[in-house]
């Protein structure tokens, strides 16, 4: 515990006090998002390369405590070192397509591809997947290729979604944090020092990085940050899925996985697929930037950023805490009921408020 205490507040202070200098060089090298955009909101010229810092932080910070003579037996020890390099690995190729975006722009299909690529590395050599849906449904085992199409699929879509939230000062930085801490501590009662480690230091990079985030911006972790946040927390997602249920506690092996997973990151995965389904409507492709998002329709309302942020970050919370109910049901299905019906509840009252908020302006 103590050593998770540490990777958390390294990746804090490398982030905390990094950043300023970072936003100095940004500004210097005009690496800057000029609002031009009228879905744009922010006001001034930011920085937009954070990510940078985002990845560093949580790299370093995980490299420098990752302890594997916690790992008593050879396989386990491979096993670790394998998935470490893999993550290593795949969140730079996600990093680097993220750079570019920011400072010269890739095209959408260019970043899908590398999406997947990554998914595949992940899957295919690293078999971090999803094998089952443990009771949802009535499902518990995939077929082989049935679990790397839904794994793939999983990846892509979580990545994509981390991706898309980042609209609001605050949103996707303070999201990952809710999220990874929420793994975090899973982890911690599983005793799984690796993805703990790994959670930690993602959440200690990204509280530190929160304080220039947050409204008014100082600096944008653009998608340098919220492709290698996607990623990150997409494994840690499906690594808590798959975790063995002998190795948990009698409060855990009760709590639904799945349901937990999709839980603790229901806001992007809400949002993302709300967008999607409006702009399928619509004849328009997935990929095309709006002001559809939740988000920009609670700015709509008139709330102000942190407002906005604070009513995303409460009904994340909310949620995480419903999935715990599957504890006093044990029915997976009941807990994936209770987590969309909090989601719908969520989706109806920002859309009437945003639909009185039209109509009050139109008068």
């Amino acid at each position: 515990m103590a050593v998770l205490i540490l990777v958390f507040l390294t990746a804090f202070i490398v982030v905390l006090y990094s950043t300023p200098a970072l936003i100095k060089v940004a500004v210097l090298k005009r690496l800057i998002d000029v609002p031009t955009e009228d879905r744009k909101i922010h006001k001034g010229s930011v920085p937009t390369i954070g990510g940078i810092i985002i990845y560093a932080g949580t790299l370093f910070a995980y490299a420098l405590w990752y302890n594997i003579d916690d790992m008593i037996h050879y396989e386990t020890i491979f096993e670790s070192v394998k998935e470490f390099k893999l993550i290593v690995a795949t969140s730079l190729i996600l990093f680097f397509v993220g750079v570019k975006d920011d400072i010269i722009g890739t095209a959408p299909v260019k970043k899908l591809f590398a999406h997947i690529v990554v998914a595949l590395i992940l899957v295919l050599m690293g078999d971090i997947r999803i094998t089952g849906l443990h009771g949802i449904f009535g499902v518990y085992d995939i077929p082989y290729w049935g679990s790397v199409f839904i794994s793939i699929f999983t990846y892509v879509v979580v990545v994509n979604s981390i991706n898309l939230i980042d609209g609001v000062d605050g949103l996707a930085a303070g999201i990952g944090l809710i999220t990874s801490t929420s793994f975090g501590i899973w982890f911690i009662y599983a005793n799984d020092f690796p993805y703990a480690a790994l959670s930690f230091a993602l959440a200690g990079s990204l509280l530190g990085f929160l304080i220039f985030n947050f409204s008014p911006a100082k600096i944008f972790m653009g998608d340098s940050g919220s492709l290698v946040i996607g990623v990150f927390v997409c494994i840690l997602a499906i690594k808590m899925i798959e975790f063995p249920i002998q190795k948990l506690d009698s409060f855990w092996v009760n709590v639904s996985k799945p349901v937990f997973a999709i839980a603790a990151l229901i806001y992007p995965l809400l949002d993302t697929l709300r967008v999607f389904i409006t702009r399928a409507l619509k004849g328009q492709s997935p990929f095309n930037a709006d002001r559809t998002h939740l988000h920009h329709k609670l700015i709509d309302c008139g709330y102000s950023h942190v407002k906005t942020v604070v009513i995303i970050y409460s009904f994340s919370i909310i949620t995480i805490g419903a999935s715990l109910l599957t504890y006093f049901f044990n029915q997976p299905t009941f807990g994936l009921i209770t987590v969309v019906s909090t989601s719908l509840l969520f989706l109806i009252f920002v859309i009437t408020l945003n639909t009185k908020a039209v109509k009050k302006n139109a008068e």
